[in-house]
């Protein structure tokens, strides 16, 4: 059963940055394309940013710009680079598989964009 544990939220605010880090269970990040994901409170989760084993990267319009998705050599960790902050980012971040999740969602990591 794979794990997936996400970290690096926070409180900061709106202009602000936050890295977020992503580590599983297992050598996922080399078999699958992996995505972050957020969900506001009362909103549908969705996915924001992807990044497949080849290197592709794809992000929401919603974020284009300011979030990078990157993964480390090693392939342990997928994380995500969010510049710029703000409040409408506010939500919990969950990393899965994308563009469909495949795993147990993890906890997530909560981050706050307000003054």
């Amino acid at each position: 059963q794979v794990q997936l544990v996400e970290s690096g939220g926070g409180q900061v605010q709106p202009g602000g940055a936050l890295r977020l880090s992503c580590a599983a269970s297992g050598s996922i990040f080399r078999v699958f394309t992996m995505g972050w994901y957020r969900q506001a409170p009362g909103m549908q989760r969705e996915l924001v940013a992807s990044l497949t084993t080849g290197g592709r990267t794809n992000y929401a319009d919603s974020v284009k710009g300011r979030f990078t998705i990157s993964r480390d050599n090693a392939e342990t960790t997928v994380y995500l680079q969010m510049n710029n902050l703000k409040p409408e980012d506010t939500a919990v971040y969950y990393c899965n598989a994308a563009p469909a999740y495949i795993f147990s969602w993890g906890q997530g990591t909560q981050v706050t964009v307000s003054s």
